[in-house]
């Protein structure tokens, strides 16, 4: 069932077996786990089934940190929360990714990858992929042969595309649910506790019209991405001041991201070697596996580097005219769609682009004269016709251009905070204060150095490194928007907000789903281990709804 909290009619307050906040991948996992059983859930969405700029200004906040994150567009406040804008990269961690390192403070999961295995096989599942997921990699073939690497250096590891989008995928199964709530439009504003702070009475909610009600419930979940699940805990502070479970002054401490930035350029007379094997689409489709080159393991330990991958992206030469006006044609013949969703959904992938930049094309040509600039030049267009019919690039590439990836290092004044400016709904925005620190620079000036060199040799090419990336310039690097680590997992409270199994230490009844309990991030996109994290939690809430007795 799917209740609009903006709709007048609907009930202001709600009672159930299990209360999870937030609509994203997370949130749909465990509630959907629970569809059909004999308990109930309402799963609470502050967005609707589409961007909102109005909904979406509540993520706004303020940026203090060694780099600026924007915490307004790196995030999106609607039903399949941020992965409505995702690439559907999957990929599971290995006990590598999971194990203490000595040269990483802080470092070390309480999980090993055989906790997670047969959750991953789950997630494969929800996450609609085809192949099979291993340690650090999924088994399959990629529809082009990567590159022979050095295995002591680097390494190829493949990952899995997701073909769906959550909110629209699961929207239908949310719909004819009849023990699952979801209510959009309904934005917690605090969770309420009893005096000692060690239980959850209820989720006070309330709406953009001023709509305000609870959610009482027996069980409860935060699954509302790795920067608003310490928000809410940290606004809940009625009768804990320092806020919901931060007791040890943890909650919002270790905030990682995945700095990204381009390390350099390899020069060659064929530099399509280099990149059409890591090419994600071939033709018009999105490969379903696809090839990352990662620093490998044993890199890692001898140059006590963190986790990194690179990848070559091809930066077009010169554009035959045929070519370019035939994609003129295109363009005109694809008319723009300004919906409030649509230039919303735009402004975010523009703030989250991961690709190296260069000039845009600010006019398109109007189509009569770019259809005659086609006939004019069909040479080009039949030209390129032909690369395609043996698989290769229709422009020569001018270079590649690699990007790096990295992993960031856990630190305890990397964190998020409460500010001094509040929303519209009267509550404190956040302030995101992102650190890195020597072993992050160490860990790109190594990757630059392993990698230039090597990659820049598959074709015969010259590596022309970034000043920043060997520490000669400021860095140029920017998030991913995979917000990890300001809940973070320990079996010791003292190092930890919530257990092995997801539970907030110190409470009897507030679990957290998604990102923000990762120790470390390792490389990887994170989605596929949020999935399998929260269906492992969703099993382990159905044995405690089980044997706690009836309804609240």
């Amino acid at each position: 069932m799917i209740i609009d909290y903006l709709d007048p009619h609907a009930a202001g307050d709600y009672r159930a077996d299990l209360c999870i906040v937030g609509g994203g991948p997370a949130g749909i996992a465990i509630a959907l786990a629970f569809a059909d059983s004999p308990f109930t859930v309402c799963l609470i969405e502050g967005g609707g089934f589409s961007g909102e700029d109005r909904s979406q200004s509540l993520y706004e906040g303020e940026s203090a940190g060694d780099l600026p994150l924007d915490a307004g567009t790196s995030r999106m406040r609607v039903l399949g929360g941020s992965c409505t804008l995702w690439g559907g990269g999957c990929i599971p961690f290995s006990d590598d990714d999971l194990a203490p390192r000595d040269w990483v403070p802080d470092s070390g999961w309480p999980l090993r990858y055989a906790d997670l295995a047969p959750w991953y096989e789950k997630a494969r599942e929800f996450c609609r992929i085809n192949a099979t997921p291993l340690p650090g990699h999924f088994d399959g073939s990629p529809p082009r042969a990567p590159l022979d690497l050095d295995p002591e250096a680097l390494v190829n590891f493949v990952f899995a595309r997701s073909p769906i989008t959550f909110g629209d995928a699961y929207r239908e199964a949310l719909r004819r649910s009849d023990n699952v709530t979801l209510l959009l439009h309904a934005n917690v504003m605090e969770l309420d506790a009893t005096a000692d702070a060690a239980t959850v009475t209820g989720a006070r909610i309330g709406s953009l019209d001023g709509r305000r009600g609870c959610v009482r419930a027996r069980h409860y979940v935060l699954a509302a991405g790795g920067i608003e699940n310490a928000r809410i805990m940290l606004l809940s502070d009625s009768v804990a001041p320092a806020g919901l479970g931060n007791d040890r002054d943890l909650v919002g401490r270790y905030f990682m991201d995945h700095p990204c930035g381009a390390i350099g350029s390899v020069r060659a007379d064929d530099p399509d070697r280099l990149t059409r094997p890591y090419e994600r689409t071939i033709g018009k489709v999105r490969a379903p596996l696809s090839p990352e080159i990662g620093l490998s393991f044993e890199a890692q330990r001898a140059h006590r580097s963190l986790n990194a991958r690179v990848h070559p992206f091809a930066v077009e030469g010169r554009v035959p005219h045929g070519i370019r006006a035939l994609r003129d044609v295109r363009a005109a013949l694809r008319p723009p769609r300004h919906t409030e969703a649509t230039l919303l959904e735009a402004r975010l992938c523009a703030a989250l682009q991961n690709g190296p930049t260069g000039p845009a094309v600010a006019v398109h040509q109007k189509f009569v004269l770019s259809a005659m600039r086609v006939g004019l030049h069909m040479g080009d267009v039949v030209k390129a016709a032909a690369q395609k019919l043996v698989d290769r690039p229709t422009v020569r590439s001018d270079r590649a251009e690699l990007v790096g990836f990295f992993e960031q290092a856990p630190q305890r004044d990397s964190r998020v905070l409460l500010g001094e400016s509040r929303d519209a709904l009267g509550l404190r925005r956040v302030r995101v204060e992102w650190r890195l620190n020597e072993l992050d620079r160490h860990t790109w000036r190594t990757t630059t150095v392993i990698a230039g060199a090597r990659l820049a040799a598959t074709c015969n090419g010259r590596f022309e490194p970034a000043a920043w990336a060997m520490g000669d310039a400021p860095p140029e690097v920017h998030g991913t928007a995979h917000h990890m680590g300001t809940t973070r997992m320990s079996a010791d409270p003292a190092t930890g907000v919530v257990d092995p199994d997801g539970k907030v230490h110190g409470m009897a009844n507030l679990h957290v789903a998604g990102s923000s309990v990762f120790p470390t991030g390792g490389w990887a996109f994170p989605t596929f281990t949020v999935v399998a994290l929260s269906l492992r939690l969703a099993e382990q809430l159905r044995a405690l709804l089980s044997e706690s007795g009836g309804l609240l």
